[in-house]
């Protein structure tokens, strides 16, 4: 049987993209399905098995998957299950069994799972800009920031397969803002989308200056990137200082794996343009000499609409 082709499904709090993909991270056919519309996991998990069965057909791929990577909040490679993740409706509280429950759905074929960051680092290494590195650091600039750290071409899980939650380090050791996860000045408080916007609103409570972001009611952090697209000199501020709290948190990152480069992938990391100087430059100035300049800061190649589940399938070629 010709198995060169694998299923990846990112679970988000809102919706789930699943594909079929090929050996060289082509995604011959994606759906979309919504995860929130469900309180249980069970009938989430058989509308999930019918859309990959009816991907798979459209992929003209029946009889020729191999497994199913899945990647998703608070995912645990070790042990296949999602535990006590707050943005699944299902999924908040507790253990789910949800590699054995997807995989019974699917007659047996197997499942790989882990958290959404860990199968981003592992489609960078595999489909993209970290092909043939075999150390470096994913970060995720969403809606939080979530990390994947890869050392000597592995993953690192930790013990309890939950290692790698470097944007919950401290960014702001003194007065940090209050974080979603309980903590206070976390790295995901100032450099998420979510930060990025919540820097704009603090900023222009607290000076006068003239900014095209005064006048909207509600501000995302996409309104702050065009604004800063348009030379809004607030804009520009606000992105020098997320870039500079990132660069910071690098160089600590730096020191615990020695990393070849720093992979960024998210919608933040689309303002690469005002955030890639002051990375770079806070980065260098805060790493010991035998560091400085030997680390790049790399965003991913992976097409922005198919990363998900290229990230994800990459999962799945090691079943």
């Amino acid at each position: 049987m010709d198995s060169q082709l694998v299923v990846g499904i990112d679970v988000g709090g809102q919706t789930s993209k699943l594909g079929v993909v090929d050996a060289r991270g082509t995604v011959l056919a994606q759906t979309v399905i919504r995860t929130d519309t469900y309180s249980e996991v069970e009938p989430y998990i058989a509308e999930l098995a019918e859309a990959v069965k009816k991907v798979i057909k459209e992929a003209d791929a029946e009889g020729k998957v191999r497994g199913i990577g899945v990647g998703a909040p608070n995912g645990n490679y070790y042990t296949g299950t999602i535990e006590n993740a707050p943005n699944l409706p299902w999924g908040h509280s507790g253990v789910v069994e949800f590699a054995k429950l997807l995989s019974e759905a699917m007659d047996g074929l197997p499942v790989a799972l882990t958290n959404d960051a860990n199968a981003a680092a592992v489609g960078e290494m595999t489909y993209g800009a970290a092909r043939g590195m075999k150390n470096f650091i994913m970060i995720t600039l969403g809606t939080g920031v979530g990390s994947g750290i890869v050392i000597n071409g592995e993953v690192v899980y930790g013990h309890d397969g939950f290692a790698g939650e470097l944007g919950h380090t401290a960014a702001v050791r003194n007065n940090g803002r209050q974080c979603n996860c309980g903590k206070t000045g976390c790295l995901e408080a100032y450099a998420s989308a979510m930060g990025v916007a919540r820097t704009a609103r603090e900023w222009l409570e607290l000076t006068d200056e003239p900014s095209v972001l005064r006048n909207l009611d509600s501000i995302a952090s996409k309104d702050v990137y065009d604004a800063a697209k348009e030379g809004d000199k607030l804009a520009l501020k606000i992105f020098d200082f997320t870039g500079k709290i990132l660069g910071r948190s690098f160089a600590d990152f730096i020191a615990f794996s020695a990393p070849e480069a720093i992979v960024l992938f998210g919608g933040l990391a689309r303002a690469k343009e005002f955030l890639l100087a002051p990375m770079e430059e806070a980065m260098n100035a805060n790493l010991l000499p035998l560091w400085k300049g030997k680390v790049k800061i790399v965003f991913s190649q992976l097409k922005e609409s198919d990363a998900a589940i290229l990230g994800a399938s990459a999962l799945a070629w090691e079943l």
